[in-house]
């Protein structure tokens, strides 16, 4: 099943190039987090879902719904840094996930399907990490591996873009539309195993990231059983689980484009339409304010 938030707040099930709008059927309001954060907070299954009856519900054409991110304000996004080898020889590192644990994005970083990754420098490298997402569905605290799939929900593609600069991963990561996700949340039990799908990602047409994603390091369910020691993991959170080699920058009108088998295409449009030069950035000072 693939979960859609379409036109505002209208949570949809996509069908055969069409979206059966079930907002009304399921009859959950949604709040700030939208519809299907909604619905996975209510406890509400996918057994539960393919058991409904929603025939009589409203169809419209795909291509005439404005999708946005399944998940716009999550509770949380935790991403795992280093996650795949490949990437770890790229960016000269000695260290994994195992090393350097995860990290958290700010929830207001996360943006949908046809919008603008929006950069905030002018002189400072900005980086897009296709990545493969993973939605929880119910609370996780100190789960085992062996036990940490029941607690998704869903997979869709993640973006991860990065400002390479000095400060910490969360800030660097943190920016406006730096979480671009989507446009569906597939279904756990129709996305099969998520330590076995291919991913793609292309920048101005440029194919940058090519790999299967049972290359990681920390494969899905060590992720989620990690994080959960580390953190309460809440329904509707979202794990961004690594990027492979192929990160590079962007610049002004790129196109990015990430794909992963059977979970959707994501696509958005680089901007610095508002950046400014870092030095210029907030809380910046001379010598000379510094010294008074």
């Amino acid at each position: 099943m693939k979960l859609t938030t379409f036109n505002g707040s209208r949570l949809g099930i996509v069908e055969n190039q069409e979206i059966v709008d079930i907002t009304d059927s399921v009859g959950i309001p949604a709040g700030a987090g939208g519809p299907l954060l909604a619905l996975i907070e209510a406890g509400t299954t996918v057994e539960e879902l393919t058991a409904m009856d929603f025939s009589n519900a409203p169809r419209i054409p795909l291509a005439e719904a404005q999708i946005g991110a399944p998940l716009p304000r999550p509770h949380k996004v935790v991403g795992a840094p280093v996650n795949y080898v490949d990437h770890q020889i790229e960016m000269s590192e000695q260290k994994t996930i195992g090393d350097y644990g995860v990290f958290l994005k700010a929830p207001s970083s996360v943006t949908g399907q046809g919008g603008s990754i929006d950069l905030p420098y002018l002189d400072k490298r900005t980086d897009q990490e296709g990545e493969l997402g993973v939605v929880i569905g119910k609370r996780a605290r100190r789960v085992s591996v062996e036990g940490a799939l029941d607690y998704v929900f869903g997979y869709m593609p993640v973006l991860d873009i990065t400002v390479r600069s000095t400060e910490d991963r969360s800030t660097r990561k943190s920016f406006r539309t730096f979480t671009p996700t989507g446009p569906y949340v597939v279904t756990a039990d129709e996305a099969g195993d998520p330590d076995d799908l291919e991913l793609k990602c292309w920048v101005g047409g440029e194919l940058r990231q090519q790999v299967n994603t049972r290359e990681l390091i920390f494969s899905i369910a060590e992720v989620i059983a990690y994080a959960s020691h580390v953190m309460d993991l809440e329904p509707g959170d979202i794990i961004a689980s690594g990027t492979p080699a192929g990160v590079g920058p962007l610049t002004d009108g790129d196109e990015v484009v990430v794909e992963i088998e059977k979970l959707g295409r994501l696509s958005l449009t680089v901007s610095t339409a508002n950046a400014i030069r870092y030095e210029d950035r907030p809380g910046q000072h001379s010598t000379t304010d510094a010294a008074h």
